[in-house]
């Protein structure tokens, strides 16, 4: 695939939400591409956008924080899911430290685990926030209500490595002006 198709294939993807789509439709030679669906899709990602930011926001104000908590962390689900976690996370079930490993190793993530205590402390260690939410969220109607779905995530990934019930609390975050984000994952 050269670097013109891919540019295509991204920005119809919607991989590309950074302008690069109007570098795709600036050259004469691009053929195939239909300008006005293009259009359409950035207009519905837009939409999206603001949609997602507006519920966040309002969900902030207009719910108490532990509702919100709770309703957020739910839609970790969707995340998990589409990531197919529980396939990877198959062959670390019942080894904790194993994956410990792994995501120190694979993903730079800085782990402490107090076994005798059962609490772990993750850190993603990463000066920028990695939630694929965030990325098309409206900055300017910031609302940190989105830390709430790594919290689930967190549980939910924690919980199927482990064997255990996990519960974990964003401790740090980026969106809340810290250098990096921090679990603290308590096992029951």
């Amino acid at each position: 695939m050269n670097r013109k198709d891919f540019l295509k294939t991204a920005c119809f993807s919607v991989i590309c939400m950074c302008g690069f789509g109007s570098i795709a439709f600036a050259k004469d030679d691009v053929v195939g591409v239909d300008e006005k669906a293009f259009q359409n899709q950035a207009q519905s990602l837009s939409l999206l956008r603001e949609w997602i930011s507006s519920l966040l926001l309002n969900a902030d104000i207009e719910l108490d924080k532990e509702s919100v908590r709770k309703l957020i962390k739910k839609t970790a689900e969707v995340h998990f899911e589409n990531l197919k976690m529980d396939a990877l996370l198959a062959e670390y079930k019942g080894d904790l430290d194993r994956f410990s490993i792994f995501i120190q190793d694979k993903w730079g993530w800085k782990v402490d685990y107090d076994k005798g205590k059962g609490i772990l402390i993750a850190d993603e260690n990463k000066n920028s926030c990695v939630c694929p939410i965030a990325a098309v969220y409206n900055k300017e109607k910031d609302s940190s209500a989105i830390c709430y779905c790594s919290e689930g995530f967190a549980e939910k990934m924690f919980s199927a490595v482990s064997g255990k019930h996990a519960h974990a609390e964003v401790i740090a975050s980026i969106r809340r002006g810290d250098a990096s984000c921090k679990y603290k994952v308590t096992f029951s």
